[in-house]
Protein backbone atom coordinates (compact mmCIF):
# COMPACT_ATOMS: atom_id res chain seq x y z
CA UNK A 1 0.00 0.00 0.00
CA UNK A 2 2.58 2.31 1.01
CA UNK A 3 4.70 1.76 -2.25
CA UNK A 4 1.52 2.26 -4.44
CA UNK A 5 0.64 5.51 -2.54
CA UNK A 6 4.84 6.77 -3.17
CA UNK A 7 4.51 5.48 -7.07
CA UNK A 8 1.80 7.42 -7.82
CA UNK A 9 2.64 10.32 -5.68
CA UNK A 10 5.81 10.68 -7.55
CA UNK A 11 4.00 10.40 -10.47
CA UNK A 12 1.78 13.23 -10.11
CA UNK A 13 4.35 15.71 -8.99
CA UNK A 14 6.73 14.71 -11.52
CA UNK A 15 3.75 15.30 -14.21
CA UNK A 16 3.34 18.85 -12.79
CA UNK A 17 6.66 19.84 -13.15
CA UNK A 18 6.78 18.09 -17.06
CA UNK A 19 3.27 20.76 -17.26
CA UNK A 20 4.64 23.73 -15.38
CA UNK A 21 7.68 23.32 -17.46
CA UNK A 22 5.61 22.99 -20.86
CA UNK A 23 3.16 26.47 -19.50
CA UNK A 24 6.63 27.98 -19.21
CA UNK A 25 7.37 27.25 -22.75
CA UNK A 26 4.31 27.99 -23.81
CA UNK A 27 2.61 24.76 -25.38
CA UNK A 28 -0.61 24.11 -25.70
CA UNK A 29 -3.24 22.11 -24.05
CA UNK A 30 -2.08 18.81 -25.62
CA UNK A 31 1.37 19.63 -25.07
CA UNK A 32 1.20 19.95 -21.58
CA UNK A 33 -0.38 16.71 -21.13
CA UNK A 34 1.68 14.85 -23.22
CA UNK A 35 5.09 16.82 -21.44
CA UNK A 36 3.32 15.68 -17.93
CA UNK A 37 2.68 12.31 -18.75
CA UNK A 38 6.50 11.82 -20.59
CA UNK A 39 8.24 13.71 -17.29
CA UNK A 40 6.05 11.44 -15.17
CA UNK A 41 6.44 7.90 -16.63
CA UNK A 42 9.69 7.79 -18.83
CA UNK A 43 12.20 6.55 -15.82
CA UNK A 44 9.78 4.60 -14.42
CA UNK A 45 9.02 2.33 -17.86
CA UNK A 46 12.87 2.17 -18.22
CA UNK A 47 12.80 0.19 -15.23
CA UNK A 48 10.21 -1.71 -16.03
CA UNK A 49 11.24 -2.49 -19.17
CA UNK A 50 15.21 -3.42 -18.08
CA UNK A 51 13.48 -6.07 -15.17
CA UNK A 52 11.26 -7.22 -16.93
CA UNK A 53 7.92 -6.29 -15.38
CA UNK A 54 5.73 -6.18 -19.09
CA UNK A 55 4.07 -4.29 -19.62
CA UNK A 56 4.89 -1.61 -17.60
CA UNK A 57 2.63 0.04 -14.70
CA UNK A 58 2.44 3.07 -16.31
CA UNK A 59 0.53 1.55 -19.78
CA UNK A 60 -1.20 -1.88 -17.99
CA UNK A 61 -2.60 0.39 -15.01
CA UNK A 62 -5.55 3.29 -15.77
CA UNK A 63 -4.22 5.18 -12.55
CA UNK A 64 -1.20 6.16 -14.19
CA UNK A 65 -2.70 8.06 -17.25
CA UNK A 66 -5.59 9.04 -14.85
CA UNK A 67 -2.72 10.90 -12.52
CA UNK A 68 -0.66 12.39 -15.46
CA UNK A 69 -3.83 13.97 -16.67
CA UNK A 70 -5.37 15.06 -13.58
CA UNK A 71 -1.80 16.59 -12.82
CA UNK A 72 -1.24 18.35 -16.60
CA UNK A 73 -5.14 20.09 -16.22
CA UNK A 74 -4.04 21.37 -12.68
CA UNK A 75 -0.59 22.68 -13.95
CA UNK A 76 -2.28 23.64 -17.13
CA UNK A 77 -5.09 26.06 -15.60
CA UNK A 78 -3.49 26.73 -12.44
CA UNK A 79 -0.04 27.49 -13.56
CA UNK A 80 -0.35 31.17 -11.84
CA UNK A 81 -0.30 29.51 -8.83
CA UNK A 82 2.05 27.02 -9.22
CA UNK A 83 4.41 29.95 -10.56
CA UNK A 84 4.19 32.15 -7.14
CA UNK A 85 6.48 28.95 -5.32
CA UNK A 86 9.74 29.41 -5.93
CA UNK A 87 11.40 27.68 -8.60
CA UNK A 88 8.18 25.58 -8.76
CA UNK A 89 9.60 23.17 -11.47
CA UNK A 90 12.39 22.30 -9.61
CA UNK A 91 10.15 21.89 -6.46
CA UNK A 92 8.03 19.59 -7.93
CA UNK A 93 11.14 17.66 -9.39
CA UNK A 94 12.77 17.83 -6.36
CA UNK A 95 9.87 15.90 -4.52
CA UNK A 96 8.85 13.17 -7.22
CA UNK A 97 12.95 12.45 -7.54
CA UNK A 98 12.78 11.36 -3.64
CA UNK A 99 9.59 9.32 -4.00
CA UNK A 100 11.35 7.59 -7.28
CA UNK A 101 14.55 6.76 -5.44
CA UNK A 102 12.47 4.94 -2.93
CA UNK A 103 9.72 3.05 -5.28
CA UNK A 104 12.19 2.51 -8.22
CA UNK A 105 14.93 0.70 -6.12
CA UNK A 106 11.78 -1.31 -4.18
CA UNK A 107 10.51 -2.53 -7.44
CA UNK A 108 13.96 -3.45 -8.49
CA UNK A 109 14.93 -5.51 -5.56
CA UNK A 110 10.93 -7.64 -5.61
CA UNK A 111 12.09 -8.43 -9.01
CA UNK A 112 14.87 -10.52 -7.73
CA UNK A 113 18.01 -7.92 -8.65
CA UNK A 114 20.90 -7.50 -6.02
CA UNK A 115 20.84 -4.36 -4.13
CA UNK A 116 24.07 -2.15 -5.98
CA UNK A 117 21.83 -3.29 -9.20
CA UNK A 118 18.32 -2.18 -7.48
CA UNK A 119 19.88 1.26 -6.57
CA UNK A 120 21.22 2.20 -10.02
CA UNK A 121 17.98 1.32 -11.47
CA UNK A 122 16.39 3.14 -8.63
CA UNK A 123 18.82 6.20 -9.80
CA UNK A 124 17.38 5.51 -13.59
CA UNK A 125 13.61 5.74 -12.20
CA UNK A 126 14.79 9.09 -11.05
CA UNK A 127 16.30 10.52 -13.81
CA UNK A 128 14.45 9.29 -16.31
CA UNK A 129 11.37 11.44 -16.73
CA UNK A 130 13.63 15.13 -15.85
CA UNK A 131 15.75 13.84 -19.12
CA UNK A 132 13.00 13.24 -21.35
CA UNK A 133 11.12 16.52 -20.37
CA UNK A 134 14.33 18.58 -20.36
CA UNK A 135 15.04 16.79 -23.95
CA UNK A 136 11.45 17.40 -25.56
CA UNK A 137 11.90 21.33 -24.73
CA UNK A 138 15.60 21.41 -25.80
CA UNK A 139 17.19 22.46 -22.17
CA UNK A 140 20.69 20.41 -21.00
CA UNK A 141 19.20 17.94 -18.90
CA UNK A 142 19.40 18.81 -15.35
CA UNK A 143 21.44 15.38 -14.32
CA UNK A 144 24.31 16.60 -17.06
CA UNK A 145 25.41 19.90 -14.58
CA UNK A 146 27.17 19.96 -11.96
CA UNK A 147 24.48 20.28 -9.39
CA UNK A 148 23.30 17.59 -7.73
CA UNK A 149 20.60 16.06 -9.08
CA UNK A 150 21.64 12.03 -10.03
CA UNK A 151 24.30 11.88 -6.84
CA UNK A 152 20.83 12.62 -4.71
CA UNK A 153 18.65 10.30 -6.64
CA UNK A 154 21.87 8.14 -6.11
CA UNK A 155 22.21 8.72 -2.65
CA UNK A 156 18.31 7.69 -2.08
CA UNK A 157 18.02 4.46 -3.90
CA UNK A 158 21.77 3.71 -2.15
CA UNK A 159 19.82 4.07 1.59
CA UNK A 160 16.77 1.53 0.11
CA UNK A 161 19.34 -1.02 -1.17
CA UNK A 162 21.79 -0.90 1.80
CA UNK A 163 18.79 -1.07 3.97
CA UNK A 164 17.23 -4.34 2.53
CA UNK A 165 20.79 -5.88 2.48
CA UNK A 166 20.84 -5.36 6.44
CA UNK A 167 17.61 -6.59 6.63
CA UNK A 168 16.19 -3.40 8.18
CA UNK A 169 12.77 -2.66 8.33
CA UNK A 170 11.38 -1.32 5.21
CA UNK A 171 9.09 1.87 5.75
CA UNK A 172 11.84 3.22 7.85
CA UNK A 173 14.29 2.90 5.96
CA UNK A 174 12.47 3.78 2.77
CA UNK A 175 11.77 7.23 4.41
CA UNK A 176 15.11 7.67 5.10
CA UNK A 177 16.02 7.06 1.66
CA UNK A 178 13.57 9.58 0.50
CA UNK A 179 14.84 12.05 3.51
CA UNK A 180 18.27 11.84 2.03
CA UNK A 181 17.74 12.28 -1.41
CA UNK A 182 15.22 15.21 -0.68
CA UNK A 183 17.73 16.97 1.74
CA UNK A 184 20.70 16.43 -1.53
CA UNK A 185 18.54 17.96 -3.72
CA UNK A 186 16.92 21.04 -2.03
CA UNK A 187 20.41 21.80 -1.03
CA UNK A 188 21.46 22.07 -4.66
CA UNK A 189 18.92 23.71 -5.39
CA UNK A 190 18.95 26.94 -2.45
CA UNK A 191 22.83 26.40 -1.19
CA UNK A 192 24.45 25.70 -4.27
CA UNK A 193 25.56 22.29 -3.27
CA UNK A 194 27.33 20.97 -6.58
CA UNK A 195 30.23 18.34 -8.15
CA UNK A 196 32.71 19.78 -8.78
CA UNK A 197 33.73 20.93 -12.75
CA UNK A 198 36.55 20.61 -15.48
CA UNK A 199 38.46 23.67 -15.63
CA UNK A 200 39.83 24.06 -18.56
CA UNK A 201 42.67 26.53 -19.53
CA UNK A 202 41.62 29.36 -22.12
CA UNK A 203 43.92 29.22 -25.45
CA UNK A 204 45.81 32.51 -24.08
CA UNK A 205 47.24 30.97 -20.75
CA UNK A 206 48.27 28.00 -22.94
CA UNK A 207 49.82 29.68 -25.39
CA UNK A 208 51.70 31.80 -22.57
CA UNK A 209 52.75 28.57 -20.98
Amino acid sequence: MLFDTMDLAATFVFAISGATQGVRKQFDLFGVLVLAWVAAVAGGMARDLMIGAVPPAAIANWRYLAVTVAAGLLGFFASDLIARLRTPVLLFDAAGLCLFAVTGTQKALAYGLTPLMAAMLGMVTCIGGGVARDLLTRQIPTVLRSELYAVAALAGAGTVALGFWLGLPRHPIALAGAALCLFLRLMSIYRGWSLPVAVTRNKSSTETD
